[in-house]
């Protein structure tokens, strides 16, 4: 591609040049300091070139932009989602997790990514009145144990997070019949596991939402800072799989990742505003998310009846559907639900 058209320094062009990076889609395949270490260029002019490359691929309509254009859009504005059981989050996502697209949760650990996967994991069952599915879960866990005695306490809970279901609904769901988990130690088990075990589960109907936590683990443990671009040929595969299950079965994928700190505060774009922390992985897996939501854990606590919690806070970093934004949430015996006046 002729470097020229965008705008760049001259010094960045012929930086770039020389690193023999010949398009767009290659310089979003590196991090920044790869970047750094490859074109010898500065922090803030590495920033100048990742911008320049994001916004011409978007401009070219790159494969998530493709994919968005010839079905996942529909999908999104179509009205099916899956609800997360709290209306205050609902009423933020426009009915909760849309079921075409990869839908992204990154937030520091604590922060309360699992506790919403679990929570999904359960909502997909009720019936689509209910804002469910009428179908299971596949959980994947990269990294942690899969938290079974948390899924133990929610499923216990359901009354009392699900109030405005009828009783005889929830009292006919086997929750925990209904979650099929996978633990893949390495990125061979994660691809069977996709490739396989995944299609075999959606196409019988035994499930409709796929979790994978966290995408970040299996890609960082595995690749040193040299193998930069074998990671990302990995990363981009792994993104191609996940949105073909999307959109071949109307699934709704949820990929809980990692967080990074922030050097330069212009990334914005792809991470919350109000943090300084921006999700693992860089441009190169921003691009293939639809959906970009970041959990935070705040200074503060929230107090009902006898039961208190860490503030947390979900936000909208992007989605072509949501409008940016966010609302307080505390994590109680039941689940996740937002706090509408914070204490």
């Amino acid at each position: 591609m002729s470097w020229d058209r965008l705008q760049l320094k001259p010094q960045i062009i012929s930086a770039v040049q020389r690193a023999q990076l010949r398009s767009a889609q290659e310089v979003l395949c590196v991090s920044g300091p790869d970047l750094q270490k490859v074109t010898g260029l500065s922090r803030s002019d590495v920033q100048d070139l990742l911008h320049a490359a994001a916004a011409a691929c978007r401009a070219r309509l790159p494969v998530t932009a493709l994919q968005l254009q010839r079905g996942e859009c529909h999908r999104l504005e179509s009205g099916l989602r899956l609800g997360t059981g709290c209306p205050v989050l609902d009423g933020l996502l426009r009915g909760g997790l849309p079921v075409g697209g990869v839908t992204e949760l990154s937030g520091e650990s604590g922060a309360g990514k699992t506790q919403l996967g679990l929570q999904l994991s359960l909502s997909v069952q009720y019936p689509v009145e209910h804002g469910g599915l009428s179908a299971g879960a596949m959980y994947i866990c990269t990294e942690d144990p899969f938290p079974i005695k948390r899924l133990q306490q929610l499923i216990s809970e359901q009354r009392v997070l699900r109030s405005d279901v009828p009783p005889s609904v929830i009292g006919g769901l086997r929750f925990s019949d209904h979650i099929y988990v996978e633990h893949t130690a390495d990125l061979d088990s994660l691809q069977v596991c996709l490739s396989r075990r995944a299609p075999l589960l959606l196409a019988q109907g035994l499930v409709r939402l796929v979790v994978v936590d966290s995408v970040a683990a299996l890609f960082r443990s595995e690749f040193q800072a040299d193998d930069w671009l074998e990671r990302n040929k990995q990363l981009l595969t792994f993104a191609s799989m996940l949105h073909h299950l999307s959109q071949e079965f109307t699934t709704p994928v949820l990929c809980i990742n990692q967080v990074t700190d922030v050097f330069n505060q212009s990334s914005s774009s792809v991470s919350s505003s109000s943090s300084s922390v921006s999700p693992a992985l860089g441009l190169a897996w921003a691009n293939q998310v639809t959906v970009r939501l970041m959990m935070q854990r705040l200074q503060g606590t929230v107090v009902r009846g006898d039961q208190s919690s860490a503030l947390r806070r979900l936000e909208v970093v992007f989605a072509p559907h949501l409008a940016r934004g966010g609302r307080d949430v505390g994590v109680w015996r039941e689940g996740l639900r937002g706090v509408l006046d914070p204490a």
